[in-house]
């Protein structure tokens, strides 16, 4: 279920304010802790360096949040990390924000940015990245100003095909601004070329809503406000340009327009202010004295004398870029007009079937979890309980870049073995610094603990004919010394294998660490990061050939593993089948797997055997296997055996570019997980983390 809705545009000037108000009154009806939150902003409001629109949703409906909490960067930060191809950072922050904001509320309205000014060539594309790993739903905000319904069509269905193409999930359109001539046909028209389960609503032009006030004006034109302050809330309708002869330029006067004319047109001054007061003539909204030119004294004696007069402003710039600038002014709603907040809120009601939206926000439920929502979750839970890692390959070039970024995020404590003479040479080498970290390092056959380790090792394995030579001998090895730490409990966990083989680094804990209750299989699991999702993959590393039983414990423990890191695990047990249809002692052996799993877990979500494009295809599952609640939908996927898995696994990390994090060993009593001898930093860094996790279920 969702609990938040991302509102977003593909252009500007959209009237996506008036939505946004709409969409908050409408929560508040259903819960009082509703949250605002803007990923970025604009660098500078009307009134300091905040944004307007976000002080308005603030104040209007006097939210519990501080401004500096509702948004994650300012328009100028975000275009300039873009511009160094640093958009990770900014979906990184944006995560990180919002997960914050989301302990706190029942619901979260996201509202995109606004196309304006010259970074907005980034923004469409850099909304649908950050909708879709939030896991939100978006609702599209379009308009219609000035377009025939051809046009409106088009321009929709465009922008509805882009998100959809970004894998965002459009939960509905609010067409708005939509001219008088075109509601009545327009629904029917709109809707026929749009998906079934989108939402639409149109939401006629408003002569109010789309004029700007005085105020807006006098700020965008950086005008001085010589007369009418008390005034600055009348709308402005139009503009005309008096430059003319009186008699040529009194029949353009139109209701609510600006005058805009040379500041040194005193004739035009008075004439308009006269056809003002005039029962003859149109009431117009304010005069714009341009080429910093003021009344002269004895013009501006009659003025003082008015009893009530137009707001008359004075600009410094000609009269011709003065019209130019007035055109480009935006609309907007701000905190002190009521009038335009007040009919936004009845448009909204009256227009928008905030029903279904509410009804469709609250059924959603995200196609997965993508890989950078993924990583933040692990970060803040290894963060919330920091686990104690013993890393044996400390002479490692990247274990030591990796021990210097988990550090550097605080995320677990660490020791590093190895010689430490060389590890400290290794550190002066590439530039790193560790004084003052959580971190120590030891030389294993020099350690205070050594002679301890090596008794208890005798101790455990003297039935397999270890003797106390052999056990020193042993004990020197960093695996088995770094092994021997978390069995005594002086590390939490243990990750090793970029130097060494899988066996090297596994081989220890099996000998002692052992499994744990119940489990007489030790296997493994990749995380496999794919672009929109997060999957399980188990077994790829561990087991060749596991039996009906041996296959139905992977099952389990990889449920168990998906659950621990927040994944909801939709089991399906692969084959080269669907259902009942194949036959054949490698699909009898799957099938009878997940029978096992169906009895000793009744809760959880199975199917199988079942093919892998049925498991993780909706359109494939549902023709397949209807009605089934994992055929498309799966989470983690039960590979029959080794080289099923570990080809797959490879196949679709060279093929779509998706990160492995793993293997992951599960079934131990305390966690030791190995790493590949071709790993990255990143890898080693993500490793950690999830064998932190791991290490906090078991402690």
């Amino acid at each position: 279920m969702s609990n938040s809705l991302y509102v977003a545009t593909s252009e500007p000037q959209s009237g996506k304010s008036l939505v946004t108000l709409g969409l908050i009154d409408l929560a508040l009806r259903r819960t009082n802790k509703v949250g605002i939150f803007r990923p970025i902003i604009h660098s500078k409001g009307v009134i300091g360096d905040r944004d307007d629109h976000l002080d308005l949703l603030l104040s209007k409906f006097n939210l519990d949040l501080e401004f500096d909490e509702c948004y994650a960067f300012t328009r100028d930060e975000a275009s300039d990390l873009v511009g160094h191809g640093k958009t990770d950072r900014i979906v990184e922050k944006v995560i990180s924000k919002f997960k914050k904001l989301e302990k706190r509320f029942d619901f979260i309205l996201i509202e995109g940015t606004d196309f304006l000014g010259e970074s907005s060539v980034f923004e469409f594309d850099l909304n649908a990245v950050i909708a879709k790993n939030l896991g939100t739903p978006v609702l599209l905000v379009e308009s219609g100003d000035g377009e025939t319904l051809a046009e409106t069509k088009r321009n929709l269905n465009l922008a509805v095909d882009s998100f959809l193409s970004k894998e965002c999930h459009v939960l509905g359109v609010i067409m708005n601004r939509m001219p008088e001539e075109n509601m009545a046909d327009g629904y029917d028209y709109l809707k026929k070329d749009l998906p079934s389960d989108v939402l639409l609503s149109l939401v006629p032009e408003s002569q109010i809503l789309k004029s700007p006030t005085i105020g807006e004006i006098a700020y965008h034109l950086n005008a001085e406000i010589l007369y009418g302050k008390d005034k600055l809330q009348d709308l402005v309708y139009g503009y005309t340009v008096a430059a003319m002869h009186i008699p040529n330029f009194l029949d353009k006067f139109k209701e609510k327009f600006l005058i805009i004319t040379p500041g040194d047109r005193h004739d035009i001054i008075m004439a308009t202010l006269m056809a003002h007061f005039s029962l003859q003539h149109p009431n117009i909204t304010g005069i714009v004295l341009t080429g910093g030119f003021k009344p002269p004294s004895s013009v501006a004696k009659i003025l003082d004398g008015l009893s009530d007069i137009v707001p008359i402003l004075s600009v410094k710039d000609n009269t011709f870029q003065t019209a130019m600038k007035a055109n480009d002014i935006p609309t907007k709603l701000n905190i002190d007009n009521n009038r335009k907040i007040n009919l936004s809120l009845e448009t909204f009601e009256k227009y928008v079937d905030a029903s279904a939206i509410a009804k469709n926000v609250f059924s959603f439920q995200p196609k997965g979890m993508t890989p950078k929502m993924f990583n933040y979750i692990l970060v803040q839970k290894a963060k919330s309980k920091k686990m104690h890692i013993v890393l044996p390959e400390g002479q490692d070039e990247r274990i030591l870049k990796a021990a210097d970024l988990l550090l550097s995020r605080g995320i677990v404590k660490l020791t590093l073995l190895g010689k430490e003479e060389e590890i400290q040479n290794e550190i002066g080498r590439l530039g790193l610094n560790f004084e003052g970290k959580e971190i120590e390092f030891i030389t294993p056959n020099r350690s205070n603990s050594f002679i301890s380790y090596v008794e208890t090792l005798y101790e455990l394995r003297q039935h397999k004919g270890v003797n106390l030579e052999i056990a020193g001998d042993l004990m020197s090895d960093v695996s088995y010394y770094g092994t021997m730490m978390v069995y005594k409990g002086d590390a939490d966990g243990m990750v090793s294998g970029a130097a060494h083989t899988t066996q090297h680094t596994i081989r220890p804990a099996l000998q002692f660490v052992k499994t744990k209750p119940g489990v007489s299989v030790v296997s493994s699991v990749f995380f496999m990061c794919l672009d929109d999702r997060v999957l399980v993959y188990g077994d790829c590393a561990v087991n060749p050939n596991p039996n009906s039983e041996q296959l139905s414990e992977i099952a389990i423990s990889s449920a168990e593993t998906s659950k621990e890191f927040g994944i909801e695990p939709r089991l399906a047990m692969l084959s080269y089948s669907s259902g009942s249809s194949g036959k054949g002692e490698e699909v009898e052996k799957v099938r009878k797997a997940t029978e096992i799993v169906k009895e000793k877990l009744p809760q959880v979500k199975i199917e199988g055997p079942i093919q892998y494009d049925a498991a993780v295809d909706l359109a494939v599952g549902s023709k397949k296997m209807p009605g089934s609640e994992v055929a498309g939908r799966a989470t983690v996927l039960i590979f029959p055996d080794l080289n099923t898995g570990n080809n797959t696994y490879k196949a679709v990390q060279r093929e779509t570019g998706a990160i492995a994090i793993g293997p992951i060993l599960q079934g131990l009593n305390k966690p030791v997980n190995d790493l590949s001898r071709g790993c990255t930093v990143e890898d080693i860094v993500n490793t950690v983390i999830i064998t932190a996790i791991q290490a906090q279920s078991s402690n």
